[in-house]
């Protein structure tokens, strides 16, 4: 599973690529993580299912081959079935006597059902709503192995922004430190500015070590996904410095792939439900027996010795047609009936829950792109107004006609619109990721990031 994942790294190095895109970190997480292995085997499991409900079509043969030396002494009277005595044949003896000979056997059993009412193929048919219930399984984790990896690389986008933002914040407190340190030393400005800078230089400090905090944890899930030498290099960001692009709507997730998968679990109920309807008929079999039997034993003479009955002399063969019906079985069957079509009534409603949350999650992803589409708007207006702003509480600043904390506030306020406008145009991509998953298919939001 690591060759997929090593082709997809070189590939890039090979095209002068050292920046590793979302696309290639969906593909990568897909084709290495475990939780898709464990559904891959469940999934091979459920075919070899299917196969060996398919051999009950087939007859079956029985051989035996027996040698043993025992006594014959047989008893006249009724003995029900068991396994712990075995059978002898022949006529009742006189007299209970201890002399043993050779017995043996040999023989060929050949059993098969002609006609079943269709349980058989019930039996396939459940095995083959299992297959499918995994297989369906297979594309859910997959789904959202890649939602998880995708969430986990537009996070560390975010990261790096919020660091880029830390780091013009720190940047811009020096160089007010520098003309501070100028106005304080030419007693223009009260040393108490010098102490109010330092905390607010320790302020923007901390928010980087934040951000920087936030990126590592976002990375160590990146690398969870595709691993750590992949999730360690630097990410194409580029194409998230702007908005999503607008889509044209499309249709709900009907198609989702945990709906698909609940909906084959309703087939494989149904398909249960069928093996019962089908398992009150009568069975019917046809055999063929062809054998021998040998032994030392006589009864009209004495015991044959030596090694007499060691080996089969006498030889028969048998067909029959058989019918067996258990007709008490139908209160046992009904229960389990009624305990299935509960079962089918639960994944019915598990079904119709998943659909009300899918989409709720289209409706809310909907809005997200609606309101981050707004905000994206607006905020290069807010970072251009602020930057004017700081740069005229400054120069009243120097002039002496404002404060210190009127220059601090404005750089705040300025760092955290940079924040927010960065934020803005990424958050239209997430909103763009939550309507992806909402509607199970992630194709659309990859095409986009290309």
């Amino acid at each position: 599973m690591m060759f997929p994942v090593l082709l997809i790294l070189f590939a890039a190095t090979a095209l002068g690529q050292s920046q590793l895109t979302l696309e290639q970190a969906v593909n990568a997480a897909v084709a290495k993580y475990p939780s898709i292995q464990v559904s891959i085997e469940q999934a091979s499991a459920a075919s070899s299912a299917v196969a060996l409900a398919r051999m009950s079509f087939l007859p079956r043969a029985d051989l035996l081959l027996q040698a043993n030396r025992a006594t014959h002494n047989n008893v006249y009277g009724l003995l029900l079935p068991n396994a712990v005595i075995p059978a002898i044949s022949g006529p009742v003896l006189d007299a209970s006597k201890f002399r043993n000979v050779f017995g043996t056997a040999a023989g060929v059993l050949v059993s098969w059902e002609p006609f079943d009412f269709g349980l058989r193929q019930a039996g396939v048919d459940a095995a083959s709503a299992s297959k499918r219930r995994a297989e369906l399984s297979i594309e859910k984790t997959k789904f959202e192995v890649a939602a998880a990896t995708a969430d986990a690389y537009l996070t560390i986008l975010a990261a790096q922004r919020n660091i880029d933002a830390a780091q013009a914040a720190i940047e811009r407190t020096r160089q007010l430190d520098t003309l501070v340190g100028a106005l304080v030393k030419a007693e223009l400005r009260p040393g108490a500015d010098l102490s109010r800078l330092k905390a607010e230089q320790a302020v923007a400090t901390t928010f980087l070590h934040q951000a920087r905090q936030a990126e590592q944890m976002a990375r160590a899930a990146l690398g969870q996904m595709v691993g750590r030498e992949a999730s360690g290099g630097e990410l194409a960001s580029a194409k998230f410095l702007n908005a999503a692009p607008e889509v044209a709507a499309t249709t709900t997730g009907a198609n989702h792939p945990a709906i698909a998968e609940q909906t084959a679990a309703i087939d494989e109920v149904k398909a249960r439900q069928t093996i019962l309807d089908k398992s009150f008929y009568p069975k019917f079999g046809t055999q063929g027996a062809l054998y021998g039997r040998g032994t030392g034993a006589s009864i009209i003479g004495p015991d044959q010795g030596g090694l007499n009955g060691f080996g089969p002399n006498i030889g028969n063969w048998a067909l029959s047609f058989s019918m067996t019906w258990s007709m008490l079985d139908y209160k046992t069957l009904r229960v389990k009936k009624e305990i299935e079509l509960a079962n089918e009534r639960k994944e019915t409603a598990r079904r119709s829950l998943l659909s009300t949350e899918v989409k709720g999650a289209e409706d809310r992803a909907r809005a997200m792109i609606a309101g981050a589409r707004q905000i994206a708007a607006v905020t290069p207006d807010q970072v251009g107004a602020l930057k004017t702003t700081l740069e005229q509480v400054t120069a009243r600043y120097k002039a002496g006609l404002g404060t210190l904390i009127e220059v601090a506030d404005a750089q705040r306020m300025l760092s955290q619109a940079e924040v927010d406008d960065a934020m803005a145009r990424l958050n239209v991509w997430r909103a763009q990721l939550a309507l992806a998953i909402a509607q199970g298919d992630l194709k659309p939001f990859l095409d986009m990031t290309r």
